[in-house]
């Protein structure tokens, strides 16, 4: 089963994640913070990565620069998941290493069509 990294800090959008995820037959973990993620995948990488951008402690930003530093750390994909809808904070989450990325609010269909594009499904 492929493995996803659910980083929020509202544990709302992370059970919602986690909902539409496993019904996409993702095995899921969760971290609500940059750091919590970062433990997270030195301990043991996932297949992908939903990654939040505006998060306290360490945010998406520099943990997709920790991330993509690691050793492996290219592999997993990553979709930058963010309210900001701005071009030049889009380019700055692609420029870092994300994969793709989704608006909030999303839904089932949103998340199967961006995990599509970047070949998880």
């Amino acid at each position: 089963m492929r493995s996803c990294l659910v980083v929020d800090d509202s544990s709302v959008i992370r059970k919602v994640a986690r909902r539409i995820l496993e019904g996409m037959q993702f095995e899921i973990t969760e971290a609500e913070d940059g750091e919590q993620a970062l433990g997270a995948c030195q301990r043991q990488l996932p297949d992908a990565i939903l990654l939040d951008w505006n998060m306290p402690k360490m945010d998406g930003y520099e943990f997709l620069k920790a991330l993509r530093r690691l050793p492996g750390g290219d592999r997993p994909i990553v979709v930058s998941c963010t309210t900001e809808n701005d071009v030049a904070h889009i380019a700055r989450a692609l420029h870092a290493g994300a994969n793709e990325y989704i608006m909030k609010p999303f839904d089932r269909e949103i998340v199967a069509a961006k995990f599509e594009e970047v070949g998880l499904m």
